[in-house]
């Protein structure tokens, strides 16, 4: 079922890397004449990379529930300087990532970079958390959110079965499933449209506000810094909350094989989305505070709808219907991207190898985009999901530590690298030391679920042993596991990279 690792030379000794284009040479070297590989093309230009970003950081945290921040800083003044400051350390993680992204050519994100750098081990731990917990319960969180707000305007003075809430909720995550196995342009391209919806969401509410500050709405910045003083323990946790809002500006670099150009791609896409988001998070909270007081802000569940309903009256009606379609581009750049990460992990070895293959047609990893769909379903319908991503939410800020941590050590390691963007190396220095510092807050604040947590993501350790390591697997294993490949090959129509020929 799941293949020994592939290991291809790299100057000075890298894992990974190989052919940069994360294709297999043919046998002598040349194409058969009149035939083309089957691979994943390179589709995504400068504007299809920021919708890429923006559309998965933004979904609806900003719209919903900013309070966070506020909660746990204990003025508005305060709030705005974290969020802030957020933004600015989480382009430090973005830069980074842009060095490692134009160095390291290939797809797969905080997977690729922790195999380069790190060995098998501790990649194929990351891509067993994330394909089995990590993502499809991320995924189904923001499918409820999006189910939530598009029945919204049809239950206006009602509650909204949750019964109704999951069924649409299945049907969005199916739509998504489906439009990034059909394909790559189009799915990119509503990605943009989402991006602009997104966008014109937040000026919604800027603008008013804006307008608000034009004619002296200002007496919730009185004092801004006065009120509750942050603890020693609220403040690490509002920084914990407003990074958490800006997660996603690494999505680009899951699909770094498909980026044109991407030497001048990726870092120009990552600042631009980083410094639109980061001013469009600071303005809609200004925003917020011309129009609700900090008590009311913590009050509200929906603090967007409050805000539309006291400035923009019918049109109010409008912002849950933007809402649910900011979830829909999150759900979508989130698939988009992270069905990139199993396949480049499958055809490294670390996952079977049909989520390797490409639709012969159609030109996308199939099997790797719907491998979430039943797994996200279940989530759906069983547990408390939140509960569950508070358990490996450290996880996330560990490997993606580790990874640009991984960046300082390819510094020394291998100074002569080809690196077309480089960027000081206090800024990897700053971001590493902030993800390890959220690890360690995790672990101080609420040791049992993050225990639960470590717990869960230890179990990859055993299965690398057992899937990976262990060759000796019984011959009635190996036929099963054949027979299965090859079957899912002929219903899906896909083919391996390496060898298939468009048809």
């Amino acid at each position: 079922m799941v293949r020994k690792p592939v290991v291809s030379t790299i100057s000075k000794g890298g894992y990974l890397q190989g052919n940069v284009n994360g294709r297999l040479p043919s046998v002598g070297g040349k194409e058969p004449p009149g035939q083309e590989k089957v691979v994943l093309k390179k589709k995504i230009t400068l504007l299809r990379g920021i919708s890429i970003i923006i559309g998965t950081i933004i979904g609806a945290g900003i719209f919903i529930s900013p309070k966070g921040v506020l909660q746990n800083t204990g003025s508005v003044g305060m709030s705005l300087i974290v969020w802030t400051v957020c933004g600015v350390l989480s382009l430090f993680g973005a830069l980074s990532y842009a060095e490692l992204g134009t160095s390291i050519k290939k797809s797969g994100g905080h997977y690729t970079y922790i195999l380069e750098v790190f060995g098998p081990l501790p990649a194929f731990v990351r891509v067993w958390v994330e394909l089995l917990i990590i993502r499809p319960a991320a995924t189904a969180v923001i499918s409820l959110a999006f189910g939530r707000y598009i029945l919204e305007p049809f239950f206006i003075h009602c509650e909204i079965p949750e019964l109704a809430i999951k069924l649409i909720t299945a049907v969005g995550i199916t739509t998504v499933m489906v439009l990034n196995s059909m394909s790559v342009s189009w799915s990119a391209r509503i990605q943009i449209l989402l991006t602009f919806c997104k966008l014109t969401a937040i000026l919604i509410i800027i603008v008013p506000g804006v307008m608000q500050l034009i004619k002296g709405q200002t007496q919730h910045f009185k004092d801004a810094f006065s009120g509750r003083d942050a603890s020693l323990m609220g403040l690490p946790l509002a920084f914990y909350y407003g990074m958490y809002a800006y997660a996603g500006w690494f999505y680009l670099n899951f699909v770094t094989e498909e980026v044109e150009n991407p030497e001048k791609t990726i870092p120009l896409a990552i600042c631009l989305s980083m410094a639109i988001v980061t001013i469009g998070y600071v303005l809609t909270n200004v925003a917020y505070f011309t129009t609700i007081s900090a008590e009311e802000l913590l009050l509200s569940n929906a603090v967007a709808v409050t805000f539309s309903e006291r400035l923009l009256g019918n049109f109010s009606l409008a912002v849950p219907i933007f809402v649910a379609l900011s979830c829909f581009g999150s759900m979508n750049g989130g698939v988009f991207a992270v069905s990139r990460l199993f396949y480049v992990a499958s055809r490294e070895g670390h996952l079977p190898e049909i989520l390797s293959m490409i639709h012969v047609r159609k030109h996308t990893p199939l099997p790797a985009v719907i491998v979430l769909h039943p797994l996200t379903m279940i989530m759906l319908f069983s547990g408390d999901l939140n509960s569950l991503l508070n358990f490996l939410s450290f996880a996330r800020w560990l490997f993606i530590g580790l990874a640009v941590a991984g960046l300082i050590y390819l510094r020394y390691k291998r100074p002569d690298m080809h690196r077309p963007f480089k960027v000081p190396l206090f800024i990897p220095a700053l971001f590493s030391f902030t993800c390890f510092f959220m690890v360690a807050l995790s672990l101080y604040s609420d040791p049992f679920s993050t225990g639960i947590g470590f717990v869960i993501t230890l179990t990859g350790v055993p299965a690398y042993y057992l899937f990976i390591i262990w060759d000796k697997k019984p011959k009635w294993f190996r036929r099963m596991s054949d027979r299965v490949t090859r079957t899912l090959q002929i219903i899906l129509e896909v083919v391996p990279e390496e060898d298939c020929h468009k048809l």
